[in-house]
């Protein structure tokens, strides 16, 4: 056997095929509707008992088997009635009572038929008005054992008594024949009761003499041999297991789709952080250079004119340079640093646009002390100051005052750059607005909603920015 061959290496692909076929499955339940769903699953079970019920499931067999003989068993005669004890013998002394038997004679005018009739049976003795020829055949043939006796009017005494006694006799001589006709017939019915089963255990004494032991007799059979009952029951598990995994495999869909979407989400923040991270890094790295350029530039010719305030100006681009340059790598981690940070960078700068522009700028920095242990994202500051007075203050001949204020506002932090220029959009070098897209890009990949940076009219001329963001007090900051 090869080794691509072998169980072991079979089964990895065995278990990858279930498991696509079972996913293509489950995404197909997914898709239909539950009305689908349930109209599939009557038609299964419809199916499932229409087959059953068809070959190979269904088939009939015919097969020979024997079957014991069972010898039929008597059953038992009842016992017969016990004779009747005879009645005692009355007692010497004492002579039987004779039956009181009254005749009355008809009444004077009465018809010749007019008259009684006696009736001896086992009951006793009836005596009645004689009935007309109907009502006799009637009374004749519903007692059949009965003896009648007809007496005419003129029968006296003795004649009723020797009547009376040759009826009892009668009586008495039919009851003994038919008591001795049933004794006759029970014991003819005992003699062959008892000669049937002699003649049985004379049979069965011979078929066990003859060795064959149970006797029986093959009979021809035809069976129906149901093995397709499981399909229903199947069914109804597969329609069963089917509805669960439409389910639980649409939840498990929808939390995958909402995860992949949640990580492209997080993912397209994340380039766009690095983005506008990198653009800021890459601003903080330029620090401006034409502005760099022409502050050495003016030291330059200041040493030549004005020694001290070539010095001042030099010790002032020194500081920004400090300010500026160590923090690079950690704004770039955090995102975030403290605002007395930021301050640090903006007061140098604004002290050498002030040696550059001399009393044409007059700044103010109102920012509580409370307030710089404060986070606010870095190079925010420093691009509304630049912007305040290149498109500002510098394109104003008088020049004008320039402002930066934080307070609380709302449980928020507030910072503010306000300047007394030209207005926004209203001087020759207007920008293009980029620099304000690209603070509002940041404060919502850092904050959402939760931030915003505002466009106002200062009064009377001029323009305040003001970017608010959520207030977080950074622990060590300034150490």
């Amino acid at each position: 056997m090869s080794p691509a061959s072998t169980p072991d290496n079979r089964w990895p692909a065995i278990k990858e095929g279930a498991l696509q076929a079972f996913h293509r499955y489950a995404n197909w339940l997914v898709s239909i509707s539950w009305k689908r769903f349930v109209l599939l699953a009557a038609l299964l079970l419809i199916i499932t008992a229409i087959t059953q019920s068809l070959p190979p499931f269904r088939f009939t067999v015919s097969e020979t088997v024997e079957e014991p003989i069972e010898l039929p068993e008597l059953p038992e005669l009842p016992e017969p009635p016990k004779p009747e004890k005879p009645a005692k013998a009355p007692k010497a002394q004492e002579p039987p009572k004779e039956p009181v038997i009254r005749i009355e004679k008809p009444q004077p005018g009465a018809s010749a038929s007019d008259g009684v009739d006696i009736s001896i049976d086992e009951r006793g003795i009836r005596i009645r008005p004689r009935a007309p020829a109907a009502a006799s055949a009637a009374s004749s043939a519903s007692s059949s054992e009965s003896i009648t006796i007809d007496l005419p009017n003129s029968a006296t005494k003795e004649i009723v008594q020797e009547a009376i006694e040759d009826a009892r006799r009668a009586v008495q001589d039919a009851a003994e024949a038919r008591r001795e006709a049933q004794q006759d017939a029970e014991e003819a019915g005992r003699e062959a009761q008892q000669m049937a089963r002699e003649a049985i255990a004379e049979a069965r004494r011979a078929i066990r003499e003859a060795g064959i032991g149970n006797p029986t007799r093959k009979v021809q059979r035809n069976r129906v041999v149901h093995w397709g009952d499981f399909l229903t029951d199947l069914a109804l598990i597969w329609i069963i297991a089917s509805a669960i995994i439409k389910i639980t495999y649409k939840g498990r869909m929808q939390a995958e789709v909402k995860a992949a979407q949640a990580t492209e989400t997080a993912e397209a923040e994340s380039l766009k952080r690095q983005v506008v991270e990198a653009r800021m890094a890459a601003m903080q790295a330029q620090v401006e250079p034409h502005f760099l350029f022409n502050t050495l530039a003016s030291i330059d010719h200041l040493i030549e004119t004005d020694p001290p305030r070539a010095s001042t100006m030099q010790k002032n681009l020194i500081a920004l340079l400090r300010a500026s340059m160590p923090t690079m790598r950690e704004a770039n981690a955090s995102g975030v640093r403290d605002l007395g940070r930021e301050l640090a960078v903006i007061k140098p700068y604004l002290e050498i646009l002030k040696v550059r522009m001399e009393e044409r700028l007059s700044t103010e920095i109102d920012v509580p002390e409370g307030l710089q242990s404060a986070e606010f994202p870095p190079m925010m500051i420093q691009g509304l100051v630049e912007n305040a007075i290149k498109h500002g203050l510098e394109p104003k001949a008088e020049g004008g005052h320039l402002r930066v204020k934080a307070e609380i506002l709302h449980g928020k932090l507030a910072v503010s750059v306000a300047d007394t220029g030209l207005g926004f959009g209203k001087a020759a070098t207007a920008g293009t607005g980029v620099g304000l897209a690209n603070i509002r890009e940041r404060l919502q990949l850092l904050y959402g909603h939760k931030a915003q940076v505002a466009v106002t009219e200062n009064q009377p001329w001029g323009t305040v920015v003001t970017i608010t963001v959520p207030y977080k007090p950074i622990e060590g900051a300034g150490t």
